[in-house]
């Protein structure tokens, strides 16, 4: 591990990074799910593909936690617990839930890989190697920021699953047309499960108080939200007519 200096600068580096992805994403599509493109290079089932993607952080962070001498502490185990969670779900369940056996490019899976690490050294540098030893006592667990942050995790969560759900279920078997999501959090928005994983991770920034967390959640918007305003444009010329934009936003209820 680096020193306390080289950290910030790594997370205001991958702030930097985020706000360029940004921007990026409103011009160039990442050929995965509904916008797979074959110019994106070899691909592979997406089962396998989100299983490789995601995996690499599940992983790292166990390491991370392993190896360093506050393994034991009860707070940071919480947090510890409460993101290989969501990892655990995205690593080994989710790739099984999935309907169909569409593409994957590999060089998405790799560029997902890479960032997926990243941000273990992001959240797991914070926890275990850069938060002063006694930043997160037994009483943290207490505290107003880690009840809000981890309610809001929890409810992103359930939204984020709620949503997957329901898209998955849009089909019947052997049915091949394209259907309008409805139910839970699309009443309010038409990307209800990307809003559900960036209210999970501005609840992790909050529960855990830290820049690294708010630079997750930044990232967590920059790469979801262009691609909620492509799904956006996506369904306004598919189900002309059946969009509301005064009450159906892309996101973010009310707002965006």
């Amino acid at each position: 591990m680096f020193g306390p200096q080289a950290f910030d600068i790594f997370l205001i580096v991958m702030a930097a990074i985020a706000v360029v992805v940004f921007v990026s994403l409103f011009f160039v599509d990442a050929g995965y799910g509904k916008f797979y493109q074959p110019k994106w290079g070899p691909s592979i089932d997406n089962h396998l593909g989100w299983f490789l993607m995601e995996v690499p952080v599940f992983l790292a962070m166990l390491v991370l936690w392993w190896l360093s001498p506050l393994r034991a502490d009860g707070t940071r185990l919480v947090f510890l617990l409460l993101f290989e969670l969501h990892y655990f779900h995205r690593s080994f369940i989710f790739p099984l839930q999935l309907r169909g056996h569409s593409r994957m490019p590999l060089s998405i899976i790799l560029m997902g890989a890479v960032f997926n690490t990243l941000n273990a050294l992001m959240q797991g540098g914070w926890i275990y190697y850069f938060s002063p030893a006694d930043r997160y006592p037994a009483g943290w667990l207490v505290s107003a920021p880690f009840i809000a942050g981890t309610l809001l995790f929890f409810a992103g969560m359930f939204v984020n699953i709620q949503s997957d759900s329901i898209i998955r279920h849009l089909r019947k078997p052997g049915d091949t047309a394209h259907y309008l999501p409805r139910g839970g959090m699309f009443r309010y928005v038409t990307s209800a499960n990307y809003l559900g994983e960036f209210l999970e991770w501005v609840g992790f920034a909050v529960l855990t108080w830290s820049w690294s967390g708010a630079v997750f959640a930044l990232w967590t918007f920059a790469n979801l939200a262009p691609r909620a305003a492509r799904i956006y444009e996506l369904y306004q010329r598919e189900f002309p007519g059946q969009l509301d934009p005064a009450r159906t936003k892309r996101m973010i209820p009310f707002i965006y």
